[in-house]
């Protein structure tokens, strides 16, 4: 249990951050991807931010649609520039206004930045593609789904490697650094030093029971060939926030990254296969067919239907819900309720056979099939552990404990879990030499070894996802881009100033995923600078 304040004098409550002030010129931004995160990242922009959200690129007709009315064109409906079917339309057409705006002709203005939130597997292409129009990116996590394909972005986003001076902002969808709560657990950490010297964290992901069935049994991200492995895409977030606090340099620092050492993993998909399929459930593979469905808690029907969880009877249309029947809300606003309750049920009714080709299998999703019979791989229970070893910086009168600052042995132990209650409200247990810290999303409490004292933080509780997060990246990356547009900033000052993360840190910690599952795999302890300085900094050289 998280420990609670004996009086409200132990308690410090936080304002939220204050919205930028618009600038007369405000970042014009573009969307790509109008599913879920891309919606996500328009309402951050038009909340919290000082950029105006002015173009979509979407495949999908009806979701296009959606975000530019809700957030671009309104009534009014489009016009040139502010819709594409995907975003090579988009390069096309920006090509084109270019040489028109070179001949001297009357054209709509550009657009400053985008954010790609197209499905994994397809940002490198998107990155790489659009590199070209020096256009500041912020891509949605994880960067690409292979190392070889974070190496490739790396080098198309600093072609004059060993050179590292970025050109344009860039940015990656780790939300958990951008959030009121972590940012002051940092500041807590590395700055005021509240515990000490950080020995060791205990780091949960609680993915939450019904949520993983959602995206990782019957979604997306279910099998690792078509995506990518649950630790890369559900817990990039993870690895990168232990990163951000025990390797990355406090604000300020000229000091170089504390590189871990050591990476180990275990984990497997334990649970969601055939072999945990109750007997009473026969031959199903489908829950609305299935002889067991009312009495199974993984049934599609209550999921997505049901009132107990975020199903439609609850009154919610958003996600899961949009996630099954994207235009779930036509359907009610044209034929009532009992419309939406028949698409989503039409849509849990799709079904596949022993004679449908894989390929069409793994194409799309089954929202409706048995969670003991898809064809999911991805693990569901997954620990990484990191080492650190000492590692002093040189001072000149040899003052161990300032040469140590931050740099001294230590460990941190990440796990995600599938089977919580909590979804996605992660938990942290922090040892310092001098005290210890508890965190869990909402509150940070500080224990003091020295003085017995107790102290609990409250950081504001910002709208929209990840605890805030969502509006906290999409403010500082577009602060970084006004900084560079009206402000005359360079990038690498802007990059640092409001992002707080370069490339090259966003690499590692990707990188770091990649080793904990070849460690994984080759059930082994992997030496960390050695893998990098072969798997990485070899590949750059190629």
């Amino acid at each position: 249990m998280a420990p609670h304040a004996d009086s409200p004098d132990d308690v410090e409550r936080l304002p939220a951050p204050p919205r930028p002030s618009m600038s007369a010129n405000p970042p014009r931004i573009l969307i790509i991807g109008a599913g879920s995160r891309g919606n996500s990242y328009a309402r951050a922009t038009g909340r919290s931010s000082n950029g105006v959200v002015v173009a979509v690129a979407e495949p999908i007709k009806y979701k296009r649609q959606r975000l530019g009315d809700t957030y671009i064109w309104g009534k009014a409906g489009s016009s040139e520039g502010q819709e594409f079917e995907d975003w090579k339309q988009f390069l096309i057409y920006e090509q084109e206004r270019r040489t028109r705006a070179a001949r001297g002709e009357n054209v709509p203005e550009g657009v400053d930045a985008c954010f790609i939130c197209v499905l994994d597997e397809m940002h490198k292409e998107a990155i790489v593609g659009l590199a070209p129009l020096g256009l500041h990116i912020m891509c949605e996590k994880p960067l690409a789904t292979s190392l070889d394909d974070c190496v490739s972005i790396y080098k198309a986003l600093l072609p004059n490697l060993p050179n590292t001076t970025p050109s344009k902002i860039f940015s990656i969808g780790h939300v958990l650094r951008y959030s009121p709560h972590n940012m002051l657990l940092r500041k807590l950490l590395l700055e005021d030093k509240v515990i000490g010297e950080i020995m060791s964290i205990n780091h949960t992901e609680p993915v939450g029971w019904w949520h993983f069935t959602h995206s990782y049994v019957r979604g997306n991200w279910r099998k690792e060939s078509t995506t990518a492995p649950s630790l890369l895409t559900k817990s990039c977030h993870d690895v990168d926030l232990l990163l951000w606090l025990l390797c990355s340099p406090p604000p300020n620092s000229t000091h170089p990254a504390h590189i871990p050492t050591t990476v180990t993993s275990s984990g497997a998909l334990q649970f969601f296969n055939k072999t945990r399929k109750p007997t009473a459930a026969g031959t199903a593979t489908n829950c609305l067919s299935c002889p067991i469905e009312e009495s199974c808690k993984y049934s599609a029907k209550k999921i997505y239907l049901g009132p107990q969880l975020k199903g439609l009877a609850s009154g919610n249309t958003s996600w899961p819900v949009d996630i099954v029947v994207p235009e779930i809300e036509e359907c009610i606003a044209s034929g009532g309720p009992s419309a939406g309750v028949s698409a989503v049920t039409a849509r849990l009714e799709e079904d596949y056979t022993s004679q449908t080709p894989t390929s069409e299998i793994s194409a799309k999703n089954w929202f409706g099939r048995c969670v003991y019979e898809a064809d999911n791989d991805v693990n569901d229970d997954q620990v990484v552990t990191m080492t650190w070893d000492n590692d002093p910086l040189p001072q000149p009168n040899s003052d161990n404990e300032k040469a140590l600052a931050g740099r001294g042995a230590k460990t941190a132990v990440f796990h995600m879990v599938a089977h919580t209650k909590k979804i996605c409200e992660r938990y942290s247990h922090i040892y310092g030499s001098d005290g210890e810290i508890y965190a869990d999303s909402e509150t940070i409490t500080v224990e003091d070894f020295n003085t017995g004292a107790k102290k609990i933080y409250r950081p504001h509780l910002a709208g929209g996802g990840h605890g805030g997060g969502d509006d906290g990246l999409a403010r500082q990356f577009i602060l970084a881009v006004d900084a560079v547009k009206n402000h005359g900033v360079g990038v690498e000052e802007a990059q640092k100033a409001h992002v707080g993360c370069s490339l090259e840190e966003v690499i590692r910690s990707h990188a770091m995923v990649f080793a904990a599952e070849d460690a994984r795999k080759g059930r082994k302890v992997l030496d960390f600078p050695g893998w990098w300085r072969r798997e990485v900094e070899g590949s750059l050289v190629q």
